[in-house]
């Protein structure tokens, strides 16, 4: 299987992570002008399972380091197959309320305060389990990235009151999407090797550990979607006959969106044995900063906004750049 062998592969890789994981929320923008965030996500759901499959039989099949995609799926203890699963579940309870969250107050915040909060949080619980790069330059950009999310936080509140259209919605599920979403890449990196060169017997390698998470996601989507679709966030119930009106261009848009997050989330993975999990999960979040380029300067969301919320939101952009900065100098 394909394996990076440098710590300066791995940094590209997480910034691979980075655009994709910050640049699929633009499918949903283009699909939502006439598609409901609910029905979306079934075509996203099953991009990312998809992707998984696709990558196992190439990249995980190929080379000679390491176990073969369907050899590792064989070996695998069912514990190590369960925590992948539930990384899976955890994600996608996570995401659905990102999503939602997107839909309702814009990419510009959600993605800011909803990721931002679960790359710090999520930061610390993979450095407490597998402590990799200096602590002090990794907690000093995480600390940054947080004075980024506050800074985003006050120049949309400035703005949306110019505007009068404050989402108090919009922000709590943009809260409660970070700290879910900041659980579940470790449930994921406990079920996988130490060594992806040398696997141990039972665990997972980056490419099945990756394919039971995308089977956790579409299975727990059949529960989690269902009930948003019966009662959603905002307007009203939808049934299946709503997603099957669905033109072939709207669902490939969908399916389109969940293989671009699962290119950044595999890159991730990838990364993680050279870079370490906290290093690689907190730079692949580094998608905040691109998610809110693409909310501000493609989507528009603070047209018209005043100077001094123009003056924050560049501060924003500085203060995440300068602790994106600082994971990268954290494990070099």
């Amino acid at each position: 299987m394909f394996i990076p062998q440098s710590y300066s592969l791995a940094i590209i890789l997480c910034i691979v992570t980075m655009m994709c994981w910050g640049s699929w929320g633009n499918t949903q923008k283009l699909a939502g002008k006439s598609w409901r965030f609910e029905l979306f996500y079934w075509d996203y759901v099953l991009g990312i399972l998809l992707f998984s499959l696709l990558l196992g039989f190439t990249l995980g099949s190929n080379g000679e380091n390491g176990r073969g995609f369907i050899e590792d799926i064989c070996q695998a203890d069912p514990g190590n197959i369960l925590n992948a699963f539930l990384g899976g579940i955890i994600f996608n309870a996570s995401n659905i309320l990102l999503v939602a969250a997107m839909a309702i107050a814009g990419m510009a915040v959600a993605f800011p305060v909803g990721v931002g909060i679960a790359l710090a949080l999520g930061v610390i619980i993979n450095y407490l389990f597998a402590p990799q790069g200096n602590a002090m330059w990794l907690f000093g950009g995480v600390a940054l990235i947080v004075v980024a999310i506050i800074i985003d936080a006050i120049a949309y509140k400035k703005h949306s009151a110019t505007l009068k259209k404050v989402s108090g919605k919009g922000i709590i599920l943009s809260v409660a999407a970070g700290v879910l979403m900041s659980l579940f890449y470790r449930f994921v990196a406990s079920s996988m090797v130490t060594s992806f060169e040398i696997p141990e017997a039972g665990k997972l390698t980056p490419y099945s550990a990756i394919f039971f998470f995308a089977t956790g996601v579409l299975i727990s989507n059949f529960l989690f979607n269902y009930l948003i679709m019966k009662r959603p966030f905002d307007g009203d119930p939808l049934t299946f006959r709503d997603y099957a009106k669905g033109s072939f261009g709207v669902h490939l848009t969908g399916i389109l969106g969940g293989v671009i997050w699962n290119i950044g989330m595999a890159m991730s993975i990838l990364a993680s044995g050279k870079a370490g999990f906290a290093i690689s999960y907190g730079l692949g979040q580094g998608a905040t900063l691109i998610a809110a380029l693409w909310g501000v300067f493609i989507w528009k969301e603070f047209k018209g906004a005043s100077r001094s919320v123009n003056n924050l939101v560049l501060l924003m952009f500085l203060a995440y750049l300068a602790g994106l900065a600082l994971l990268v100098y954290a494990g070099a």
